[in-house]
């Protein structure tokens, strides 16, 4: 009798959604009731900005890949049912945005995200 595991959350896939000209790719990574929370200079810790549901997350990342702008992934560890990760971006003017993200997983996808970003000024 093999024994049953549950799904493995799929770094190449976070990689290619993170650096894709498109959210679709990244989007399948968040269950249909996740939870973002984002922290950066607008959006403090006393009052992040949190968006409820793919539909929401959706929104925002339709914003963000419409920007002329690049995205990399640097790294990402995965412990269980968590998982870390670093992206980079720049603006096609120079300007640069760094995000750290810490993940709860459901599934093999993003149930829980809190995402605090540090911009160029």
């Amino acid at each position: 009798m093999g024994t049953a595991t549950s799904p493995s959350f799929d770094t190449e896939t976070l990689r290619r959604g993170i650096e894709g000209q498109t959210p679709d790719t990244l989007l399948s990574l968040y269950t249909d009731d996740a939870e973002l929370r984002v922290v950066n200079r607008n959006t403090q810790p006393s009052h992040p900005k949190v968006l409820h549901g793919r539909g929401e997350i959706a929104d925002m990342l339709s914003d963000v890949y419409s920007r002329d702008m690049t995205h990399k992934l640097e790294g990402c560890v995965i412990q269980g049912d968590r998982a870390a990760y670093s992206e980079s971006c720049e603006y096609a003017d120079g300007v640069r945005v760094l995000s750290e993200s810490m993940v709860t997983l459901r599934d093999g996808k993003i149930s829980q995200q809190i995402l605090i970003e540090a911009w160029d000024e």
